[in-house]
């Protein structure tokens, strides 16, 4: 795959604000169109955040609360079905699947990725 058309800078980079965050509330997202849950994730001194997130096919809700994930933090908010999504959790893409980023040892909620 060629990316040399898509390259950034690393001022660009350092523009997109992702830090970590643990989800302390998950549940069916009803009103959305496409199956989605409803997060509520935790990033520390940033505070409570929610997001819309198209995670139905590998992960039950119960599962999700206190685990920790990569989000995007500052995107506008965008009014999704009913809820403002405040912020883009982020996962591997495969077709309808995705996993979700996260660090592989716990730390601290809002902790910049970079």
């Amino acid at each position: 795959m060629d990316i040399t058309g898509s390259m950034l800078t690393w001022d660009e980079f350092m523009k997109v604000d992702i830090r970590v965050g643990t989800i302390v509330s998950a549940e069916v997202f009803k009103e959305a169109r496409k199956p989605a849950y409803k997060l509520v994730i935790d990033f520390g001194s940033l505070g409570i955040r929610k997001s819309s997130a198209q995670i139905t096919r590998l992960y039950a809700p119960e599962e999700l609360i206190g685990k920790q994930v990569v989000a995007v933090v500052n995107f506008p908010p965008k009014q999704i079905a009913t809820i403002r999504s405040e912020c883009l959790v982020l996962g591997a893409v495969n077709g309808d699947e995705v996993t979700l980023l996260s660090a592989d040892k716990p730390v601290a909620n809002g902790l910049r990725i970079g």
